[in-house]
């Protein structure tokens, strides 16, 4: 048996706490807070009316696939006021998911900026259906969001088991496709 970690990261309220829940063979943790007044001058909730609570640690699932394979999954918090926890929660992952909510790109910015930056940790981008709609193709965001041609883009419905599962599939198909890098021991 064979173990890994992947870590679901994007902005707030894009549907990272979903995406875990939905295909966690285990009750997830979540770290779900009630939004209070003092959050309304930092999270735009406009795009997502009836979100009234928000991660404020990480989400944490188990899945097992192939009985061979089980994978650990690590959501981030979406927030800027939360995002020193990150370096701590994706060490160790060999790779990441960025949930996008295509009604909001200019709230993944800083997920891919942040994954960009550690080319040692392979990641796609996931498009969460809200709606069952996207508003826009796949092309077209790759282009909004300066996506080199090599990174997977798929859409899903975060809150169907199947379709995040066929998420995390496609991460661990182009998590071992890439080269592996020699790590530096010090």
């Amino acid at each position: 048996m064979v173990s890994t970690k992947i870590v679901i990261a994007g902005g707030f309220g894009a549907g990272k706490t979903t995406l875990v829940g939905s295909v966690s063979e285990i009750p997830p943790v979540s770290t779900e807070a009630v939004m209070t007044e003092a959050s309304v001058a930092h999270d735009d909730t406009t795009a997502t009316p009836g979100k009234v609570t928000t991660t404020v640690a990480m989400d944490f699932g188990r899945l097992t696939l192939e009985q061979e394979l089980i994978m650990y999954m690590f959501g981030t918090p979406g927030q800027a006021r939360f995002w020193f926890m990150w370096d701590d929660i994706v060490r160790g992952a060999v790779g990441a998911v960025i949930v996008v909510d295509s009604r909001r790109l200019a709230d993944c910015f800083d997920a891919i900026d942040y994954f960009e930056k550690h080319q040692n940790i392979p990641y796609i981008v996931a498009l969460n259906k809200f709606d069952g709609e996207l508003g826009y193709t796949a092309d077209e965001i790759r282009e909004a969001l300066e996506i080199a041609p090599d990174i997977p883009i798929v859409d899903f419905d975060a809150r169907d088991r199947r379709s995040s599962g066929t998420v995390l599939r496609r991460l661990l198909e182009f998590t071992l496709s890439r080269p592996r890098r020699a790590e530096l021991v010090g």
